[in-house]
């Protein structure tokens, strides 16, 4: 804030001079950069976390309805400051959220901005910018953040599904000094991560942003947007459709905000909460799926067909496999485990359980090769609807792979006694006959 001076006249040559001429000021810009990004992806993981173990359940709904909004805080910041430098990255991914914001109805698209925009022109956009990264949002999360923390300390924090209802002697951990202490730990080795990762891949400025240039560049919005753009995308919301797709990432932000008052049963087990998981899952693979799709595939039209094969198909295979997993497990806890008593039962069960570690480990080895040829093919030959599902569908298979073999490899350890941390969710089924 000392350097830079928010003009479109002067706001890449103050940066540049910030990189160039500042004593560590590369290093200042880039660890600013890495650091928000980490703080964004920090954020959904914390959200997704919390829907899958279902933190939102009574008495904590207003915890998550302040957490959802800092969420949206946390993207405005994202948002606000990728256009300070003013590059021609920069601005034109800007430009692109921007005319993504006018396709709202009208009275939501001239509101919004009015407060982002202002009266129109490059220099009021940037000031705009600049007062909501730097003055505006900071006070926001600040009281979000406050009111958060009072409603922390008022119910305490969520305990493990698994756990058991009783608390010894009513106490919980204070927070000072055990988790005060815990998190400068946290806050430590993260920040200690950060330094390094913006020592060992320093930042480039791009360059400076002008009509001419940006003519020459495909826009593309900042990784965190890139799934929504992916979406706008597609040729069925090409012109008058899109305010449809806009609508259709309202109504997915208003159910999630809105996620306390839909889920409302008192079940919080994962393994209990099938439909919730299977959601869940198949959320988190179209945000992956639309994020890495949208990234290979700068400024093109995406046909419907294609479209509807790469997304369904994605649902379709993550709620099969999810539903089938609950339906196995399931069986076996019914089953009350696989009860061993004898000698022969056991060498039967280690001699099973290791088969199939085995064709695991093979089936994983060969979705590794699958995903690297996928990675490669897509590279060397440009943008490839079937060669892109088949990396899709590697990486998922990969992904299955890795957590049958982990599920195998616990239950043998399980049997011979040298598990040092239990993992309740790959003991389903599992009963004391089957450690003898």
């Amino acid at each position: 804030m000392l350097y830079y001076v928010p003009s479109p006249a002067a706001a890449f040559q103050s940066t540049k001079y910030i990189f160039q001429s500042v004593y560590y000021g590369r290093f200042l810009e880039t660890i600013h950069l890495y650091t928000a990004y980490a703080m964004i992806m920090l954020a959904f993981m914390h959200m997704m976390r919390g829907y899958f173990v279902s933190v939102h359940k009574k008495p904590r709904e207003m915890m998550w309805l302040v957490g959802m909004i800092m969420g949206f805080v946390t993207l405005g910041f994202g948002f606000t400051g990728y256009l300070l430098p003013w590059t021609v990255v920069s601005k034109s991914a800007t430009d692109v959220g921007i005319g993504m914001i006018d396709a709202l109805p009208a009275q939501i698209s001239s509101f919004i901005s009015f407060l982002i925009v202002g009266a129109g022109g490059d220099a009021t956009e940037l000031l705009r910018f600049y007062d909501l990264h730097v003055v505006v949002l900071p006070a926001v999360l600040l009281v979000l953040l406050t009111a958060k923390m009072f409603m922390l300390e008022t119910h305490g924090i969520a305990e493990p599904p698994a756990a058991s209802s009783q608390k010894e002697d009513g106490m919980t951990l204070p927070i000072f000094p055990d988790v005060t202490v815990y998190l400068l730990g946290l806050a430590a080795m993260f920040g200690s991560a950060m330094l390094l990762i913006s020592v060992i891949l320093p930042l480039n400025l791009p360059p400076e942003y002008t009509p001419q240039l940006a003519a020459q560049y495909t826009p593309q919005p900042d990784w965190y947007f890139l799934w929504i753009y992916q979406i706008l995308k597609i040729q069925i919301f090409e012109g008058g459709g899109l305010p449809i797709a806009l609508s259709l990432v309202a109504i997915l932000f208003l159910a999630l905000f809105l996620l306390p008052f839909i889920d409302r049963g008192n079940q919080r087990r994962i393994l209990n909460r099938a439909k919730f998981v299977t959601i869940g899952l198949i959320l988190v693979a179209e945000l992956l799926v639309l994020t890495y799709w949208g990234l290979i595939t700068p400024g093109q039209v995406i046909s419907t067909e294609n479209a509807l094969l790469v997304l369904a198909g994605t649902a379709v295979l993550v709620a099969a496999v999810s539903l089938g997993a609950y339906s196995f497990l399931r069986g076996r806890g019914k089953r009350g485990g696989l009860a061993i008593s004898s000698t022969a039962k056991r060498t039967s069960f280690m001699l099973r359980t290791g088969a199939a570690l085995v064709v695991f480990i093979a089936v994983g080895s060969l979705s590794i090769g699958s995903s690297l040829n996928g990675s490669v093919s897509l590279i060397l030959n440009g943008e490839n609807q079937f060669g892109f599902l088949r990396l899709v569908l590697s990486l998922i298979s990969l992904g299955i792979m890795f957590l049958g073999a982990a599920f195998f490899i616990y239950r043998l350890e399980l049997r011979s006694g040298s598990v040092k941390r239990r993992i309740p969710f790959f003991e389903v089924g599992w009963t004391t006959n089957d450690a003898q």
